[in-house]
């Protein structure tokens, strides 16, 4: 097939971009994600190989798929995760690999993932405070946010994105410290509105807060202007910027503003 044919799905979405989840297991159990005692994880007999995921690269390659984003779980708990990364730099028509990642990890292998092809990572982030991230976490894991996004920094894996899940009476009292970091660092901190659906039952709506009022605490900084989108990524945050700032702030409105008309994400899960 033409590497020219473009695929679109039955709302005339172009489809070029595919979330890889590279395993269901996780290292933190977040509050708003998992239950602390986690879950019935899949054999490793069903997971799929390497060498199957690059395959289905190369198959959705020559229908438009240009952009890739390796997930889990955790994939960085995935054995050599920089392996895959390198068979999909391989694949003729793909132009960048992302990776979203709790960040524990790269001061360890952030050079390794470059070196292997990675262009960039994502990294979530819910506090700056070593015990408030085992608490929100619910595991006790060594882990400076700070220190991994300059350690993904100095690998090259840019633009950084830091990824913040805005919990009221939990972690919001950290928003102006997370915005701070953009009048430093050239980052992209990402606040995101709390979803409180599954089993989560002990987060409501009350627990969430919106973006309005993410954007009104981050003005104590200075003034807070609209601003370009990272160059690489076309995710559904609306970005800001802190008047001469070299970062940006976004924010992400699963809550008050929904995106899904304009999402043209497919995924491939773990398992076979």
């Amino acid at each position: 097939m033409s590497a020219a044919v473009e695929s679109r799905d039955q709302f005339g979405r172009r489809i070029e971009y595919l979330r890889i989840s590279v395993t269901d297991r996780c290292n933190f159990r977040c509050l708003y994600c998992m239950p602390e005692e986690g879950l019935a994880w899949l054999p490793k007999a069903d997971i799929l190989s390497y060498e199957e995921i690059a395959d289905v690269v190369r198959q959705l390659a020559p229908m438009g798929l240009r952009r890739l984003r390796i997930t889990g779980g955790e994939p960085t708990l995935r054995p050599e995760i920089w392996r895959l990364i390198s068979m999909l730099r391989a694949v003729g028509g793909v132009e960048d690999i992302a990776l979203s990642t709790n960040g524990v990890r790269l001061i360890e292998i952030a050079a390794m993932l470059r070196d292997a092809g990675l262009d960039r990572v994502n990294m979530s982030a819910d506090s700056l405070r070593p015990d408030r991230i085992a608490e929100i976490a619910r595991r006790k894991l060594p882990f400076d946010p700070v220190a991994s996004a300059l350690a993904a920094e100095r690998a090259g894996l840019m633009p950084i994105k830091i990824n913040v899940v805005v919990m009221r009476g939990i972690n919001d009292d950290e928003v102006v410290d997370f915005a701070r970091l953009t009048l430093d660092h050239p980052w992209h901190v990402r606040f995101i509105e709390l979803m409180p659906v599954g089993d989560m039952r002990a987060l409501t709506w009350d627990h969430v807060v919106p973006s309005e009022e993410v954007l009104d605490r981050i003005s104590a900084l200075g003034s807070v202007v609209a601003a370009e989108a990272p160059s690489r990524g076309n995710g559904p945050a609306a970005y800001y910027r802190v008047a001469g700032a070299p970062g940006s702030i976004g924010v992400i409105t699963p809550m008050t503003h929904t995106y899904c008309a304009s999402c043209n994400r497919v995924r491939l899960s773990a398992a076979i």
